[in-house]
């Protein structure tokens, strides 16, 4: 993705003139007041500030953001607010006559926004609608610092001050418009109040377009550079993460343009985590079913090009190795592998690799039900492995009879949810390949869950409404504008080998989460980790997240939107169903204080075929 840096001024009288200073100091956009001599002037008046044609269609849209008259849509002034939004619809209709792709950015004054949100929502609306609406919202609320210089404000004040907060102002609003894809925010900083760090998180929750960074939070450094204190360093790193652009906030006299823009541009690449999974950010994605379906070339090339999981599966192949042979037997004693899922090869080079750093013998299994898979793998028998005692099968793991028993049994079979892609009726299919003293690897594995707030997600589910039942299906999402609500707590949890008589893979469990701010229940993230030899451990669990590891993305499973207060505690009830043709789960919040919706019931919408 690529960032832009824009530089905020109002009181300009030229909005060519600001482009030309913005780009001679690094930056890529400018915001300013719709109006270039910044009053607004009377709606009847028919006499523009400036024509059109002072920059081309091309740069209306791509160099332009405007800010809107700061006038008050919902007054409670009758007059003064009918004058507000004919203004407003004025400045509007210029914007829309310069851009038709532009954004214009619109200020928050307070928590009343009825007639504000409802002209948004006509607008994003329209045939041909403007590019963004950037609603600008101060992170904190502004009256929060007159406290600071006020000594006789009383417990009372302060605390419906801390009550009026921002977020409610935007969330209100959103919802009003809603939750339409064109209405973003754009979060305000000020040097007075630096927000806490659940504030701050619940904002990357939020559609972020972009953070404006008053040129004042700046302070000079021993070099007599313009720099950032650590604290607001750390919050803004926190926004340029989730993809939110920066606005520097100045006045048309500051001298120091260049160093800002500097400045935030090197921050910018510090906190930006370029890599080749971007574009999966936010996207929903059905889980894969490799048990029905067999995964095409690409696939596999993409969990292969990870390094940490193959690595820390070798570690395990190679203690297992070491603990079942001692060294005085390592050229006598021969280890049966049993390799479930060969893929395109990368797991059995890690068990080779095992056998030859811990210098013991090994016969490797090889079972692949995919018969395009099975080309590569015998192909790289004839080349790569001509040498091992290697043996291919094309079969399904739970139809098939071994010449021997294996010692060891290696399987990749985990989703993203841990259990979503079959793992224990495939291992408990497979048990019959195990000797009763033999090992699993992975041995266990764990789900977890917790409620999310993430207004993209809920975006993007709704566009899928139009051709599935949306609400009812479970999702693979690179999550990223996410606010955790609270910590994940385990769900559910598979051992293996399972060796009891009657094996009941069916759960139900309900877990108990503390609302730790105000904001929307939006889903349910899901995650896992999994134990494959004693404490060798892989995990998605944003806790306990394996450093540098990208093959599974967190789950998604969403839920009605509702509004949830800070202090409030939300119960989610969970299911594993099976029946005879398939595996699903149905989700609901419940007793919270009354029962949500049941999503999935019956497994009619996301279902894992066996």
């Amino acid at each position: 993705m690529n960032y832009y840096v824009c530089l905020l001024q109002e009181g300009v009288s030229s909005i060519p003139k600001l482009i030309e200073k913005a780009y001679a100091n690094n930056y890529n956009v400018v915001a300013t007041s719709i109006n270039a001599n910044m009053l607004p002037f009377e709606p009847d008046e028919s006499d523009p500030t400036y024509p059109a044609t002072v920059l081309s269609a091309m740069d209306w849209n791509s160099k332009v953001i405007f800010t809107m008259s700061d006038v008050d849509v919902d007054s409670p002034n009758a007059k003064l607010r009918q004058h507000a939004k004919e203004v407003l619809l004025r400045d509007v209709a210029w914007a829309e006559h310069l851009q038709n792709m532009g954004s214009v950015m619109v200020r928050l004054r307070g928590p009343e926004n009825d007639n504000l949100a409802a002209i948004v929502r006509s607008k994003t609306k329209d045939v041909y609608p403007l590019g963004n609406w950037f609603i600008r919202v101060p992170i904190t609320n502004p009256d929060l610092a007159t406290f600071e210089h006020r000594k006789d404000a009383t417990a009372e004040e302060v605390a419906q001050a801390e009550s009026n907060d921002p977020w409610i102002w935007w969330n209100n609003l959103r919802i009003a418009a809603k939750y339409s894809s064109k209405v973003k925010v754009v979060v305000e900083l000020n040097d007075s109040d630096r927000p806490s760090k659940e504030t701050v998180r619940r904002w990357l929750g939020e559609p972020i377009e972009a953070i404006i960074i008053p040129s004042s939070l700046f302070v000079r450094n021993r070099s007599n550079y313009c720099v950032l204190k650590k604290e607001w360093q750390v919050i803004i790193g926190q926004f340029i993460s989730v993809r939110a652009n920066v606005i520097i906030s100045t006045n048309p006299k500051d001298n120091a343009l260049s160093q800002y823009a500097d400045y935030l541009k090197k921050l910018i690449n510090e906190n930006c985590d370029t890599h080749v999974l971007n574009s999966y950010e936010n996207m929903l994605e059905i889980p894969l079913q490799p048990l029905s379906d067999n995964l095409d070339s690409y696939t596999y090339e993409v969990f292969e090009t990870d390094p940490v999981k193959y690595k820390l599966y070798q570690n395990a192949v190679q203690a297992a190795l070491l603990d079942r042979v001692s060294d005085e037997e390592a050229k006598s004693k021969l280890t049966v592998v049993m390799l479930l899922g060969g893929g395109r090869g990368p797991l059995a080079r890690a068990i080779f690799n095992a056998a030859e750093l811990t210098k013991r013998q090994v016969r490797l299994y090889i079972i692949e039900k995919n018969t395009n898979a099975i080309r590569t793998l015998s192909n790289m028998v004839k080349t790569l492995w001509a040498n091992k005692d290697v043996h291919i099968f094309s079969k399904d793991m739970r139809d098939f009879s071994p010449p021997e028993l294996a010692d060891i049994m290696v399987s990749e079979l985990l989703g993203s949810f841990g259990d979503n892609e079959l793992s224990p009726e495939c291992l408990d299919g497979a048990l019959k390949l195990l000797k009763p003293d033999g090992i699993s690897i992975p041995y266990k594995s764990t789900s977890y869950i917790n409620p999310l707030m993430s207004a993209i997600l809920h975006q993007n589910v709704c566009q899928l409404l139009s051709t599935v039942p949306a609400f009812d299906y479970g999702y693979v999402s690179l999550l990223k504008n996410i606010y955790h609500i609270d910590e994940p707590k385990a769900l559910f949890e598979f051992t293996h080998p399972n060796r009891v008589e009657e094996i009941d893979n069916t759960r139900c469990k309900v877990l108990s989460f503390t609302v730790k701010k105000d904001c929307v229940l939006h889903g349910i993230g899901g995650y896992f980790d999994t134990h494959l030899y004693k404490d060798i451990c892989l995990s998605i669990n944003p806790l306990t997240h394996t450093a540098g590891m990208f093959s599974w993305f967190p789950m998604f499973f969403p839920t009605r939107p509702r509004t949830l207060k800070e202090g409030q505690t939300i119960s989610i009830k969970f299911w594993r169903c099976v029946d005879a043709t398939k595996v699903w789960y149905e989700w609901q919040v419940v007793n919270s204080p009354d029962d949500w919706e049941h999503h999935n019931t019956c497994g009619t919408g996301y279902n894992m075929r066996l």
